[in-house]
């Protein structure tokens, strides 16, 4: 008989106290990013605030039922790791243009079910590729991954992109203030509480905020009790040569990043990601993509927000992320909950996403201490791979005169990065040219 000692700590069940607290906060971790997606694509076509709110609850709906299958899992499907998914930014400007330019939302939908087949489809040729993401791959990615998402947490602490307030003192005040919090939480507070430190400076930053006018509260009586959102809401799916192009695009684009969190997060929780459990966790995201245009919304993967939490609280449980899941899918069905989730001023998510970003970037540091730097080319991979990586995060326009499918590659940090980093590894690493004595060793190096 198995004991709990042998337990692994990814398939550990916390108590039903402590699953609600790690997952609420997983939920807030990510709420603004899931939310983003269709407010920016439905504000784009000119939805009516009517569609925006359906829109809203449909991609909290089945990002819940997307964790769900990717934690849980069944048969082929699911990494069964502590996977937060949501809609990916990737397919955001194939999604506006497809949707501004005749098509509407039917078109977007029927180019999202398909690129959704295609994933399931190129799940296990990609999950055959992991052999390519040595240590010093994998440790470049992850450090990009949290570098590129910094400037959403600064974003977030001016106080939301777009705000009319940004950058106002009291804002960066706030911002902050939250950050000292969680800090204090982690060092001082007991271990359980210390484990909730991103929620507790939440919940205390919220406290604060309300008094000072931080908050809108008016959302809240106007939405529903009961939301449900039924198949193709929006008419039935077109499926348009160039629609589909566009997205099969971004479905490559999003396989490329979800590997790069999922081996991230394999490394975190010390349960490394195998090229089945790639495969199973890539075609969880494909069936999640199909769901996503069934359900009138959009592509999914895995959301690097949420690695970073796994690594900052050490709370490695998937049961976690899953009650996490729960919580989304019972605000797709409850709008009213949403819109009190939704309150929750920027400021206090970006001193929070600072420390949580921050995490997964040294993370990657991390792991790439694990490479040898002697005597080889592998110094250069990682400066080249960051370089290209961080171009487009830190100027958003630089690829605005090239076409569309190479803005949708290379205007994601993350695949831009990841990428160059698995070309620059092949062509200074295993390409001959060198003799087999003189190679670079790569200490942890998959074989």
């Amino acid at each position: 008989m198995a004991t709990t000692a042998e337990v692994h700590p990814v398939d550990e069940i916390p108590p039903v106290r402590q699953l609600a607290a790690f997952g609420l906060q997983h939920v807030l971790a990510m709420y603004a990013g899931a939310v983003a997606v269709p407010l920016i694509v439905g504000g784009a076509m000119r939805l009516s605030p009517a569609d925006l709110a359906y829109l809203i609850t449909a991609d909290l709906l089945v990002c819940g039922v997307a964790t769900l299958i990717q934690c849980v899992g069944f048969w082929r499907f699911g990494v069964r790791l502590p996977i937060m998914q949501g809609c990916t930014f990737a397919a955001v400007s194939p999604m506006v243009l497809i949707g501004t330019t005749g098509g509407g939302l039917p078109a977007i939908y029927g180019s999202v079910i398909v690129a959704g087949l295609a994933i399931m489809l190129l799940a296990p040729a990609f999950g055959r590729l992991l052999r390519f993401f040595p240590p010093l791959v994998t440790g470049t990615v992850i450090l990009i991954i949290g570098v590129s998402l910094l400037p959403v947490a600064g974003n977030w602490a001016a106080g939301g992109a777009g705000a009319k307030d940004f950058g106002a003192p009291r804002n960066l005040a706030l911002a902050g203030f939250v950050l000292l919090v969680v800090l204090a939480v982690q060092r001082f507070a007991p271990p359980f509480l210390a484990r909730v430190a991103v929620l507790t400076g939440i919940v205390v930053g919220l406290a604060v905020a309300v008094p000072f006018g931080f908050t809108d509260f008016g959302g809240v009586a106007d939405a529903d009790w009961v939301g449900i959102s039924t198949p193709f809401h929006f008419g039935a799916p077109e499926f348009r040569v160039s629609a589909i192009v566009s997205m099969l695009v971004v479905a490559l684009v999003t396989m490329t990043e979800t590997t790069g969190d999922l081996i991230a997060v394999g490394e975190l929780t010390g349960r490394e990601v195998e090229p089945r459990s790639l495969a199973d966790g890539l075609r969880a995201d494909g069936l999640s993509t199909v769901l996503g245009g069934v359900f009138n919304t959009f592509p999914y993967t895995a959301y690097a927000q949420n690695v970073g939490l796994v690594g900052m609280t050490r709370v490695r449980s998937r049961w976690v992320v899953a009650a996490a899941g729960a919580l989304l899918v019972l605000l797709g069905l409850l709008p009213k909950l949403g819109a009190v989730v939704a309150a929750v001023p920027a400021p206090v998510l970006g001193g929070a996403g600072l420390v949580m970003f921050g995490t997964v970037a040294a993370s990657g540091l991390r792991t790439l201490a694990r490479v040898d730097f002697r005597d080889n080319h592998n110094l250069t991979v990682v400066a080249v791979s960051v370089a290209v990586g961080m171009l487009p995060v830190g100027v958003p326009t630089v690829y605005a005169k090239f076409p569309d499918w190479f803005q949708t590659v290379m205007n994601s940090g993350i695949s831009a990065g990841c990428l160059t980093a698995i070309v620059l590894n092949l062509l200074f690493n295993h390409l001959p040219g060198r003799k087999a004595e003189e190679a670079p060793v790569q200490v942890g190096e998959r074989v």
